[in-house]
């Protein structure tokens, strides 16, 4: 492939691996022929400069890639990292015809390179690390949005028992347990008191909607966590399934919807933009199309479901920044607790109305 644009989508976007991160390839060469396929050519090791949370490297060998995940070093949060349930929803979608890469192995030796591990098939597509899509027409982007919602539709209309994931999560109950659990992940990740947190804490659970609506919910279902064709408007994988579960759909939608309040370039914006002219759907339309497809006549409380998934974030990215600060985490990784912050102060003011 000739060489493409440093923001061309579909350049992986790999350098070396990161000193902290790095590990001996021969285990794992190793461990490849035994469980993948035997290699043509010595294995080469980069690393993809995206994903924060689960360092993820590309495997060469001649023509070859794979795409290898593994969790990071050092002592974890509880229930974070869980790259074991990635490899097996994937498996498990793979096998129902929705869009996922092939997994090739899971490794769950820390013998091997250090810690837990999977590899899975690499895939040649686009993946759009910025949510205003620059370079593409208005119509190319009302398609790549559509898809992008119908896609999330098609997942939350995945019979569970048939893919074989019953028992994935606890059905009913979602929002109370995501609470619970998002709350004890942001105090064992705390470095200083955020009010908004605080106030967050103590009155978001309250105000959740009686609805138990289950189905997968992916978690971090968002533009950038998905492959698109190399020249058509389709997906062709969603990625990125650590904090996938048995749960409730709206949480999904409502945590796309972020885009449209966000300030973080890093993590996805739509602030600014003038969608209209973009083709880029409103928060209202790109709801209103998974509300079509769903069967569902709209989302009552819709902006409850979205402080929760602010919420939800604003401790993803305490966790974030405390295992940057612990020197563990990503070396492009904040550098200070803004945007958790932000975060925080607009999730409250979205529950405030």
């Amino acid at each position: 492939m000739p060489d493409a644009p440093p923001n061309d989508p579909s350049r992986p976007s790999v350098g070396d691996v990161k000193d902290h991160h790095r590990f001996d390839v021969a285990p794992l060469a190793a461990w490849f022929e035994a469980h993948v396929e035997p290699l043509a050519a010595p294995l080469t090791l980069q690393q993809f400069n995206k994903g924060a949370s689960n360092p993820t490297f590309l495997l060469t060998s001649g023509a070859n890639r794979w795409v290898l995940r593994k969790k990071p070093p050092g002592q974890l949060l509880a229930s974070a990292h869980q790259i074991e349930r990635e490899f097996r929803i994937m498996s498990a979608l793979g096998a129902q015809r929705f869009p996922v890469p092939v997994m090739r192995a899971l490794c769950e030796d820390a013998a091997v390179i250090g810690t837990p591990f999977y590899v899975m098939d690499f895939l040649q597509g686009r993946i759009f690390r910025d949510a205003r899509l620059p370079g593409l027409t208005p119509a190319e982007r009302a398609a790549i949005y559509d898809d992008l919602g119908a896609t999330l539709a098609r997942l939350h209309g995945v019979d569970v028992a048939a893919a074989g994931l019953a028992d994935y999560g606890k059905p009913g109950n979602y929002f109370q347990r995501q609470m619970d659990r998002w709350t004890r992940q942001y105090r064992g990740a705390q470095t200083g008191e955020i009010a908004d947190m605080e106030r967050l804490i103590e009155t978001l659970p309250a105000r959740i909607p009686v609805d138990d609506a289950v189905s997968i919910a992916h978690g971090d279902y968002r533009l950038e966590n998905v492959m698109f064709h190399p020249t058509e408007p389709r997906v062709i994988a969603v990625l990125d399934w650590e904090l996938s579960t048995l749960g409730h759909p709206l949480a999904d939608i409502a945590y796309g919807c972020i885009l449209y309040r966000s300030n973080s370039e890093s993590w996805g914006t739509l602030d600014g933009v003038d969608l209209a002219a973009a083709g880029i759907p409103t928060q209202d339309e790109y709801v209103a199309a998974y509300c079509r497809r769903t069967g569902r006549a709209g989302i009552a409380d819709f902006n409850v479901y979205l402080a929760f998934s602010m919420f939800r974030l604003a401790s993803i990215g305490q966790g974030v920044f405390k295992r940057n600060l612990d020197g563990i985490g990503n070396a492009e990784g904040p550098v200070d607790n803004d945007n958790t912050k932000y975060l925080a102060a607009q999730a409250w003011a979205v529950l405030q109305g």
